[in-house]
């Protein structure tokens, strides 16, 4: 850890907070999950580019990385797309429950990423998520399909974690999130287009819409990333990762506090919710101590070989 201060700590929880209440924005807002989307994605990339301008930040990358870049706005959109989509199909405590398992499903396709083994322990807790997964299917069978949903939202949420993953290693993290949202929207632009969606009704929205997308786009999407971006800087990865698991606990009370009794869930479904981030932040803790005594390894090898 870096120079980081209870202020750090604070607005990382503000903005894991921010992070919990998009969902709640996504029950709120009137439209389907397409316009929704294509809205959010494109006014988040109009300020992040006025974010680069102010901050005067170059845009110019290699073509090999710009492609790799548009290809995850593309997988962005599709998450952003299958995740209003669950909630509008179900609920939110539902979609946000499902979506936790996303750490989960980064560490068990990280070994073919960076083509390592996979750990013992990755197996039992990959059992103790399906149990949890269990629990809730179980009891919660007329939100099957937007579990479903919410369940491919999650592993598609995984799949650009770790390509921005590599990116982030070679280039701007804001650049990259730029790229990214343009090819989102551009490729809604596209979808939109070829089935003739844009017509006069599709800009004619009711007032609280237009409110609850300028929150959405500017203050949970383009504030809350560059946020997190600064943050990051003086907090370890560790405290970040485990901080980011209170997403789905924030935003299950925000849609209980302001969505009211169809947030209302059976026990049995807050004891799957549980169990599963009980797990991801399990997994969490082990891969840092990995880490760590990967790190402390290495450093008495370096020692070794300069003495």
């Amino acid at each position: 850890m870096q120079n980081a201060s209870l202020k750090d700590y604070l607005h990382l929880h503000l903005i894991v907070f921010i992070w919990g209440f998009t969902a709640v924005l996504g029950a709120l807002i009137s439209i389907g999950a397409i316009e929704l989307v294509w809205y959010r994605m494109g006014l988040a990339s109009v300020a992040i580019f006025a974010y680069l301008r102010i901050k005067k930040i170059p845009l110019k990358t290699t073509p090999k990385a710009l492609a790799v870049m548009l290809g995850a706005g593309v997988l962005i959109a599709l998450h952003w797309l299958t995740f209003f989509g669950a909630i509008k199909m179900a609920n939110v405590s539902i979609t946000l429950a499902m979506m936790s398992i996303g750490a989960f499903f980064t560490s068990i396709l990280e070994p073919l990423f960076y083509r390592r083994k996979v750990i013992g322990y990755e197996i039992i807790f990959g059992i103790l998520v399906i149990l949890g997964l269990y629990l809730i299917f179980n009891v919660e069978t007329r939100y099957t399909a937007g579990i479903l949903v919410a369940l491919l939202s999650a592993l598609l949420a995984a799949f650009f974690t770790l390509i921005n993953g590599k990116l982030v290693k070679k280039h701007n993290a804001v650049k990259i999130s730029f790229f990214e949202m343009l090819s989102g929207a551009g490729s809604i632009t596209v979808f939109l287009a070829l089935t003739s969606r844009f017509d006069s009704g599709f800009f004619s929205l009711q007032a609280s819409d237009w409110w609850y997308l300028g929150i959405l786009a500017l203050v949970c999407t383009a504030y809350a990333f560059i946020a997190s971006v600064t943050v990051m800087r003086n907090l370890s990865p560790y405290t970040v990762m485990l901080t980011t698991n209170l997403e789905p606990v924030y935003g299950i009370i925000l849609a209980f506090l302001i969505l009211g009794d169809s947030e209302r869930m059976s026990t049995d479904f807050y004891f799957g919710a549980i169990l599963i981030l009980i797990t991801v932040i399990l997994n969490g803790i082990f891969k840092n101590r990995q880490r760590r005594k990967q790190q402390r390894l290495l450093n008495a090898n370096e020692s070794q070989v300069s003495v």
